[in-house]
C-alpha cells in the first residue's frame, strides 16, 4: 500500500487466515442493507471483497490494491462472471480518484501500510455520498510491539545490520488522538475511534513462519534474497524463545488495531 514490495500473492493467500477471519467480525459491524455499493481499499487476494458482494447482492463491491500481484490473483480467483457485481484494480490508496461513487467505504489490514494517512482521508472523502459511511481497521498504536523488539536487536547487530543501515520504520500505527484531526481536516465525522488488542493465533511455529515471509515485506526484502530463510529463521527462533509455544503447540502474537468509523459530513 505505501512503498512497493514483491508480493507473492498466492503465499499470503495461504498465510492470512486471521486477517480474513477478522474482516468478517468488520464486515457484521456494517449492517448492510444489501443494495450499496461498496469500496474495499486495500483489497488483497480479493477474498474479503467477494464477501462484501454476497452481502450487497442489489449493489457493487470495487476492490483495489496498489499490488499488481493482488490484483491480478483476485481477478483469477473471483471473475466477473461468476461474481457480476464485484470488480478490480491496481489504485494507490493515497490517491484515490473516485467522484460521489460510494455509499461505503470499508477496509481491512491495510492502511498501516502507509505512513501518514491524510492523502487517503482525503480520498475517501471525494469518494463517499454526502452521508456514506465507512469502517476502517488497521494496526494501531502498540501493534505487535513484541515482534518489532526481536526485530529491532536484530536489525542492529551482524550479520544483518549491514542491510538496514538507512532502514525507517515502514508502518503507519495511529492512534485515536491522532485519526480525529485528520478525519475533521479531510470532511470525515468520526463516530468511533477505538484501539482493539488481538490475540493473532498460529497453529503452529511454521505458520508462524508463513505469515512473517509473506507480510513482513519491509524487513525480509531488504535481506539478500539468499539469506531471507535464515534471517526468517533466526527471527522466530529469537521471538519463540521469549514468547513460547502454548500447551497445544500454538504461537500468540499480540496485536493492537485501530477501528475507525464515522460518515462523510453533510
Amino acid at each position: 500500500m505505501g512503498a512497493t514490495y514483491k508480493w507473492d500473492a498466492k503465499d499470503y493467500a495461504k498465510n492470512s487466515t486471521a486477517q480474513f477471519d477478522w474482516a468478517n467480525e468488520l464486515i457484521d459491524k456494517l449492517t448492510l442493507c444489501g443494495e450499496e455499493h461498496v469500496l474495499d481499499v486495500g483489497c488483497g487476494d480479493g477474498k474479503v471483497s467477494a464477501a462484501l458482494s454476497r452481502r450487497v447482492s442489489a449493489g457493487s463491491v470495487l476492490g483495489i490494491d496498489s499490488s499488481e500481484q493482488m490484483v491480478a490473483l483476485a481477478g483469477d480467483n473471483f471473475p466477473q462472471n461468476e461474481y457480476g457485481n464485484l470488480s478490480f484494480a491496481q489504485a494507490d490508496a493515497r490517491a484515490l480518484v473516485f467522484d460521489g461513487r460510494f455509499d461505503v467505504v470499508f477496509s481491512n489490514a491495510a492502511l498501516h501500510w502507509i505512513r501518514g494517512h491524510q492523502p487517503v482521508l482525503a480520498g475517501i472523502a471525494r469518494g463517499l455520498t454526502t452521508g456514506g459511511r465507512f469502517l476502517l481497521q488497521m494496526g494501531g498504536q502498540g501493534n505487535v510491539v513484541d515482534l518489532i523488539a526481536v526485530l529491532d536487536e536484530m536489525i542492529a547487530r551482524a550479520p544483518w545490520a549491514e542491510y538496514f543501515a538507512d532502514f525507517s520504520f515502514p508502518y503507519g500505527f495511529y492512534g485515536p488522538e491522532e485519526y480525529a484531526g485528520w478525519l475533521a481536516q479531510g470532511g470525515l465525522v468520526a463516530e468511533r475511534l477505538e484501539l482493539i488488542p488481538k490475540d493473532m493465533v498460529h497453529e503452529n511455529a511454521a505458520a508462524l513462519v508463513g505469515w512473517v515471509r509473506t507480510t513482513w515485506l519491509p524487513y525480509t526484502q531488504r535481506v539478500p534474497e539468499a539469506r531471507r530463510e535464515p534471517f526468517v529463521e533466526e527471527l522466530i527462533e529469537s521471538y519463540l524463545a521469549a514468547h513460547p509455544l502454548d500447551s497445544e503447540g500454538r504461537t500468540h502474537v499480540r496485536m493492537v488495531r485501530l477501528e475507525v468509523e464515522g460518515h462523510k459530513a453533510a
